[in-house]
């Protein structure tokens, strides 16, 4: 399935039904009296969130989405029937807003949360909404009113704990089949992650996590170099971000302490807030580097970035380090997961009068 994470729509809302002006018509009944009903609401139009959809492709080929108009209404005290109401379904994550202002209206951020898009006019009165004990043969109707229309942008951030980030080929696909459910697509070439894959990673009973991997991030996205900065907006509500680093590039010339800053660099032309996320490195293909050479590689590395936060080393590909690693986010996470320690509410007691005189309970006796 094509993944869409950015669209804009269109949608309107029912108009009311006109108010009906009537009146009873019956044999031996001469002066029947106004009977005119009122019209019908319009239809709303609902987003509701669905945690089984991860793109909002259908929205791509289906830019335009109507509810259907209220009913006019009738004599005989007939009131117009409401216009039928449409639900759009979209992913987890989505974000609305204003195509034409910018302004934000909601994110849907749980399963089930449901918000009105664009609200159905109300119906019209008719005569009989008039009558009254000195109006008593009303002719006033009125139309119905127009329901919402607007145009909407949009957006979808995946929701994620734990986000990959590093240069296209350091191995983020090859790490995240490896310690989750996810399958993405695996190859010896750079840019083969063309949009994100979520992956669950289960660590014991009851215990997991969600992983994103975006597609590589290399010098210069923000000019538009790559992929740019188009998938980087996936990362946003991640916990704490994931820097890979490929320790055996296929060039020599290649230098890895330089790809590491320039990543940071972007990342924090992007997003201030994107860049202050905790980021913990890891240092990927250690498979390929000599046993005798990786401590002296890694600790120089280290050495040349001033790094000061987390680093693990791992082998994506055998999965060495992979365990602690694992281990480590899951705590992580839980940690922020979990809900704060209230303070027992501890009551004193006041301490009996030893003057008082004593019960006459037999129990105390």
């Amino acid at each position: 399935m094509k993944f869409v994470d950015e669209v804009t729509i269109d949608v309107a809302a029912g108009h009311g039904g006109a108010g009906c002006s009537s009146f009873r018509r019956e044999k031996f009944i001469p002066f029947g009296g106004p009977d005119g009903g009122d019209g019908g609401r319009g239809g709303h139009v609902y987003a509701v969130a669905d945690r089984n959809l991860n793109t909002l492709v259908d929205f791509r080929y289906t830019r335009r989405h109507e509810a259907r108009n209220g009913e006019a209404g009738r004599g005989s005290d007939q009131f117009g029937a409401a216009g039928e109401d449409i639900t759009l379904r979209m992913p987890v994550g989505t974000i609305i807003s204003d195509a034409e202002t910018g302004e934000k209206l909601a994110e849907l951020l749980t399963h089930g949360e449901k918000i009105i898009l664009a609200k159905g006019g109300d119906g019209g009165f008719g005569n009989l909404h008039y009558k009254s004990s000195t109006n008593r043969a009303p002719r006033q109707k009125t139309p119905g009113w127009p329901g919402e229309a607007r145009a909407l942008k949009l957006e979808l951030r995946v929701l994620a704990d734990v986000g990959l980030l590093g240069m296209p080929n350091a191995g983020k696909s090859t790490l995240i089949a490896a310690i989750s459910n996810a399958r993405p697509k695996i190859a010896d070439y750079p840019f083969t992650t063309l949009h994100p894959n979520l992956g669950v990673v289960r660590v014991g009973p009851s215990q997991s996590f969600v992983v994103a991997d975006v597609p590589g991030l290399i010098e210069g996205a923000s000019e538009g170099a790559g992929l740019g900065h188009l998938f980087l907006r996936h990362l946003q509500r991640t916990r704490v971000l994931l820097h890979l680093v490929d320790m055996a590039p296929f060039d020599d010339a290649v230098d890895p302490v330089a790809q590491a800053k320039a990543i940071v660099k972007e990342l924090k032309k992007y997003d201030e807030a994107l860049y202050e996320k905790p980021r913990w490195l890891v240092l990927n293909k250690l498979d390929m580097v000599p046993a005798e050479e990786r401590a002296a590689r890694v600790k120089d590395f280290v050495r040349r970035l001033r790094w000061k936060g987390p680093v693990y080393q791992i082998s994506a590909l055998t999965r060495e380090g992979c365990e602690p690693l694992v281990r480590a986010l899951y705590e992580y996470v839980a940690a922020l997961n979990a809900p704060p320690i209230e303070e027992p509410d501890v009551r004193f007691i006041e301490p009996a009068d030893e003057a008082a005189p004593p019960s006459d309970d037999p129990r105390f006796r």
